[in-house]
């Protein structure tokens, strides 16, 4: 058992390189890595869907149905899913593998992983445009699935870790501000290249086009199409955006959509709130745990993974062999 005094405090944020390397006002950051890599398996969890319902359909259709052409040559059914799988299955099946082991040492130890704590990472996370960019290629439901992963690991490998309530208090006291979040949209995009333009696809969605839809196949914002449109999580305060589209966003409610707006590069577009997190102040006692478990993991002499608990589930993989 260890314990956390303000004397050692500080001794461990001069002593440390690694762990300590940011201020709290920064902490939050630490996501950053890990989402990285959450946007990467749900790009991969997309085309491990395909390719499963590719796999159904092989049993019907054979292996060696052709898929495309080039120049006379073929492209087998067979050969697109030995390349997909070669692509994304490792990293879609580590992803489960890992959620699976985090589920079997949440019952070992015991841990207890709320909504309201998830809610609180997603929170910070949402409200933080360095973070969004990340956000924004992944659905709710695997936010939360992610989110839930990595608390249960925090909190089974600080579970051993004493941390002072008056250590935990003076640091909500002192950071505040990182705990008082705004009111977050998320959003989706379509630009184009002329207001004719933008009239068109607006006439299209009050005929009841679906937006996503429209993004992949009238906006020439390559990246957010790509996405149908999203352009993650947004506030009337990020500076990264364009002016016009923030104030478009403040005055939409959930599934609303724009007229067409001018935008800062002399293109036109129309924007589409999904999603609206209302801004909250985050009492101490809704962030007692998570300011805890902060300070406990920069106590630790390495790098947690969930990896590291495979050998004591007995897990395996396909890719193992």
């Amino acid at each position: 058992m260890k314990s956390w005094n303000n004397k050692n405090q500080d001794q461990h944020q001069e002593s440390t390189s690694i762990k300590t390397r940011t201020p709290l006002s920064k902490r939050r950051l630490k996501t950053i890595p890990a989402l990285i890599v959450m946007g990467i398996l749900f790009v991969g969890n997309l085309f491990w869907f395909v390719l499963w319902i590719i796999a159904l359909n092989s049993n019907e259709n054979g292996g060696d149905e052709i898929v495309a052409t080039v120049d006379g040559d073929s492209i087998t059914r067979q050969e697109w899913m030995v390349t997909m799988e070669t692509l994304y299955g490792k990293d879609t099946l580590h992803s489960l593998v890992n959620d699976a082991v985090m589920e079997k040492a949440a019952k070992k130890y015991n841990i207890m992983v709320t909504d309201a704590e998830i809610d609180l990472e997603i929170a910070l996370m949402s409200s933080n445009e360095h973070t969004d960019s990340y956000l924004k290629i992944l659905e709710e439901q695997q936010i939360r699935q992610k989110v839930r992963s990595q608390l249960i690991l925090e909190k089974v490998i600080t579970k051993d870790i004493l941390i002072e309530d008056s250590v935990i208090a003076n640091v909500y006291e002192e950071n505040k501000h990182l705990y008082n979040t705004p009111t977050t949209y998320r959003t989706s995009l379509i630009t184009v290249n002329s207001i004719d333009e933008a009239k068109n696809v607006l006439n299209e969605l009050k005929n009841g086009s679906e937006f996503s839809v429209l993004a992949r196949e009238r906006s020439i914002d390559t990246l957010s199409a790509s996405l149908g449109g999203n352009i993650g999580y947004i506030t009337v305060s990020q500076t990264n955006i364009d002016p016009e589209i923030k104030n478009a966003v403040q005055y939409l409610n959930k599934n609303e959509y724009s007229d067409p707006i001018s935008l800062s590069n002399g293109k036109y577009g129309l924007v589409y709130v999904t999603e609206v997190n209302e801004g909250k102040s985050f009492t101490y006692e809704d962030v007692k745990e998570h300011i805890r478990t902060e300070l406990a993991m920069e106590q630790l002499p390495i790098n947690a993974s969930t990896e590291m608990f495979w050998k004591e589930f007995n897990a395996t993989s396909y890719f193992m062999k």
